[in-house]
Parts: structure tokens; C-alpha cells; sequence
């Protein structure tokens, strides 16, 4: 199974940390994001690894470089100006993707979520990592029917960000940027989306609130 990690975000809310330095080489404990999902994607026993690159990507790329310092190759899926957003991202990556279901990781989150276990999943579609509503939102993004993702129901769950996609999902997906929300959720209402609740550690970054939360946990 190969991995892509989403790194090509321009970060607006955090400026104007990230006008200098790009989200996923925020750092966090002393250490960028980047690098905890690089370690953890290796330990996994992951070793093709795609990064896809828009804002201050050589910054990136440098700091990466070819991923043999964690036993990884990383391939990189360079975006124009203003980035491909989360659906249009993956669609261009996919050359680089494989003919296997993938894993799909925001490079904006801190988590320690074991992502071995995501390398058994079968998926028909997509396969979504849900975690609990962080503290000061009150509504999730899905609900949680057993194994099934449905798009309404209590109690809702945020999506972590994390997931697995097979290639399928996208056979008839449209180039340019886009958001894959959309798509997951007719693909939700078509029945065909797993899903399982992670109680572990995770935080998104995006704000500079809940990046000092994530600092304060990864402490």
C-alpha cells in the first residue's frame, strides 16, 4: 500500500507563521509535522510514500529530500499557484498512487493514530478515520452506523483527515481543483464508505489555537 500525504495548503489561518514556512514543516515538540507522519507511515511498514507540494514547496523538498533517512522513497506531485485542494491534489497524484487502495493523511494534523491498521482495510470506495468533536465545535462531519459512514445521524464525528481511497473513487473525477467533500459524501449516500472511531491523540494545527493545543499534548 502506498501513502499520500497532503502538504500543498497555503495555511491562511495560521498566518503569519506560514507566509515564511509551509503547514506541514510547522513545527510541533521540536519537530515538523511532516517528519511525525513520515516516522510513523516507515514504522508501519509504508515505503512508498507521494507528497504533494503548492506554497513554499521547495521548502519541502528540501527538507525531505528522497525520504531515505526513514527507509522511504517519496515521490513528490508538484501543484500550480494556489494549489488543487484536496480532491483535485489526489486525482494528479494519482499516476504516482498505484493500482491499490491508498492512504491519504492531512499534513496539517498531529496524531499518533497506528496507521499499520489501515494497511488490512478492504475498501469498496473509502475508508474514513472519524475522532471524537474537538472541544469548542459542537457539529461532526459524519456519523458512524457500525462499520458504515452515513452523512447524518448522532452522535456525529469529525473526520480526522485520515483515510483510505481506492482508485476507483476517482475513475471519473474531474481535473482542476476541487474539494473531495463533495465526492465522499454521494459516495456516503451510496452506501459504499467504511468507517471506525479513533479515541486516540489528534489534533488539527490549522488554527494557532489548536496548534498549541497539539503542542502542549505532543509535550
Amino acid at each position: 500500500m502506498r501513502a499520500m500525504i497532503l502538504s500543498a495548503g497555503r495555511g491562511e489561518r495560521l498566518r503569519p507563521l506560514t507566509d515564511t514556512t509551509p503547514k506541514p514543516l510547522v513545527e510541533v515538540a521540536g519537530k515538523p509535522l511532516l517528519f511525525y507522519h513520515l516516522e510513523r507511515l516507515a514504522g508501519a511498514g509504508f515505503r512508498e510514500i507521494v507528497i504533494n507540494l503548492a506554497h513554499l514547496g521547495k521548502q519541502i523538498t528540501d527538507a525531505v529530500g528522497d525520504g531515505s533517512r526513514w527507509g522511504l522513497n517519496v515521490h513528490y506531485s508538484q501543484e500550480p499557484d494556489g494549489a488543487l485542494e484536496t480532491g483535485g491534489g489526489i486525482a494528479q497524484a494519482r499516476p504516482l498512487l498505484g493500482t491499490a487502495p491508498f492512504l491519504v493523511v492531512n499534513g496539517d494534523i498531529w496524531t499518533d493514530f497506528p496507521f499499520i491498521r489501515l494497511r488490512a482495510v478492504k475498501c469498496d470506495f473509502a475508508h474514513l478515520v472519524l475522532v471524537p468533536v474537538p472541544p469548542g465545535k459542537n457539529d461532526g462531519d459524519f456519523h458512524l452506523d457500525g462499520a458504515r459512514v452515513r452523512n447524518s445521524g448522532s452522535p456525529s464525528h469529525t473526520f480526522s483527515g485520515i483515510s483510505v481511497y481506492h482508485p476507483r473513487l476517482f475513475e471519473s473525477a474531474p481535473g482542476g481543483r476541487w474539494s473531495i467533500v463533495p465526492l465522499l459524501r454521494e459516495t456516503v449516500d451510496r452506501q459504499f464508505v467504511s468507517g471506525e472511531l479513533y479515541n486516540g491523540r489528534w489534533h488539527d494545527t490549522g488554527t494557532p489555537e489548536s496548534l498549541e493545543m497539539a503542542r502542549a499534548a505532543a509535550r
